[in-house]
C-alpha cells in the first residue's frame, strides 16, 4: 500500500527578500572615546546566499504510508558594518538580537578605520577594484557568509565593543609605559590556555569566565593593549602564602585552594611541589578557600610568552 501512497512534500519558510537592519546614507559618523558598545551602519551588503537541504523520511518495507520529503532552505549574508570614526585599537564581545555572539566558524574581519588601511579583500572580489573604497578614517566590520538560520532568516540587530582610547601624551593611556598584573593569585589565573576541572563526571571552566573559548588572561592582555596602547612592559605578581607574622619563623609557601582536585590538560604543580603536597590556604566558616591559590608555574611561563 505504501507503493500506492503519494509522497508528502514539507518546505520550510523560504525568503522572497533580505531585509538589512539598518542602512541609511548620510547617516552621522560616531565618534567615541575609551570603550564603548555601539550598533553600527550596513555600509555594503551581497544579495543573500540561498541553500536548500532535503531529508526523506519514511517508505521503508514493513512500515506503512508514503515517504516524506523535507525541504529546508538556509540562507547566507555577507555585509559590511560601519561602526565610528577611527583609528580603534580594538573589537572584543558582538552582541546579536542582544545576546552574546558565538563567534566560533563565523569568518569576519574589523579594520581600524586609519588612513593607511586597504580595501578589504572580499569586497573586491565581489564588486572589483576600482568600485571597491577603503573606508579610510571609519572603523568597520566585514562579515562573510555569515549563517542566517539561527536568527530566523534574517539579518540580527548587532552591537559592538569597540575600543577606541584617547593615547595623547597628555593622557593617562598615553602617559602610561608599564603595570603591575593582580590579582596575583588563583591556581590558573594567568593561563593563556583553556583549563578545565572535572568533577562528577562534568567538566566546568576554570579561566574562560569573561569569553567562552578565550582565557582570562589573554583576554585581560588584549584589553590592555587596546585601552592603553603606550604600554610596554607588564610585571606578574604570583602569591605565596606565609604561616607567621613574625619574618624569622615565617614560612613561604606556595598553597592551594583545594587538595583534591583534577584539572585538564595539566595538573597544578609550584617548584616541584604537586597538589596533594602543597600548603591549603585559610577557609571560611563554611570551608571555602577565602583566597585564591599560588598560580601554576606552567601558567605563569605561558603569561610571560605572551
Amino acid at each position: 500500500m505504501s507503493s500506492l501512497t503519494p509522497t508528502q512534500r514539507i518546505e520550510g519558510a523560504r525568503l522572497d527578500g533580505l531585509r538589512i537592519t539598518s542602512s541609511t546614507e548620510g547617516a552621522v559618523i560616531p565618534r567615541l572615546y575609551g570603550r564603548m558598545r555601539i550598533g553600527g551602519n550596513i555600509i555594503w551588503a551581497t544579495d543573500f546566499r540561498e541553500e536548500t537541504k532535503t531529508t526523506t523520511q519514511g517508505g521503508r518495507q514493513g512500515r506503512r504510508g508514503g515517504k516524506v520529503k523535507t525541504t529546508e532552505y538556509l540562507y547566507y549574508a555577507s555585509f559590511a558594518v560601519a561602526l565610528c570614526e577611527g583609528p580603534i585599537t580594538g573589537i572584543e564581545r558582538i552582541w546579536a538580537d542582544g545576546m552574546p555572539m558565538d563567534l566560533s566558524g563565523v569568518t569576519w574581519r574589523w579594520y581600524p578605520g586609519d588612513e593607511a588601511q586597504m580595501a578589504d579583500p572580499f569586497i573586491v572580489a565581489r564588486m572589483g577594484a576600482e568600485n571597491t573604497p577603503a573606508y579610510r578614517g571609519t572603523a568597520y566590520v566585514v562579515f562573510e557568509e555569515l549563517a542566517l538560520s539561527t536568527y530566523g532568516n534574517r539579518l540580527p540587530q548587532l552591537s559592538f565593543e569597540v575600543f577606541r582610547p584617547v593615547a595623547d601624551p597628555d593622557t593617562a593611556e598615553g602617559l602610561t609605559r608599564a603595570v603591575t598584573m593582580i590579582p596575583a593569585s588563583g591556581e590558573f589565573t594567568y593561563a593563556t590556555g583553556g583549563i578545565r576541572k572535572s568533577s562528577s563526571g562534568a567538566t566546568q571552566a576554570e579561566n574562560l569566565n569573561a569569553l567562552p573559548d578565550i582565557s582570562d588572561m589573554v583576554v585581560a592582555l588584549d584589553r590592555l593593549q587596546a585601552m592603553a596602547p603606550a604600554v610596554e612592559s607588564v610585571s606578574l605578581v604570583v602569591a605565596w602564602f606565609g604561616d607567621d607574622l613574625s619574618a624569622g619563623s615565617c614560612k613561604l609557601r606556595p598553597g592551594v585552594e583545594v587538595t583534591a582536585k583534577s584539572t585538564m590538560p595539566v595538573g597544578w604543580s609550584v617548584n616541584g611541589v604537586d597538589r596533594a603536597n602543597a600548603f591549603l590556604v585559610s577557609r571560611d566558616d563554611q570551608d571555602r578557600p577565602v583566597y585564591g591559590g599560588t598560580p601554576a608555574d606552567l601558567s605563569v611561563v605561558q603569561a610571560i610568552r605572551r
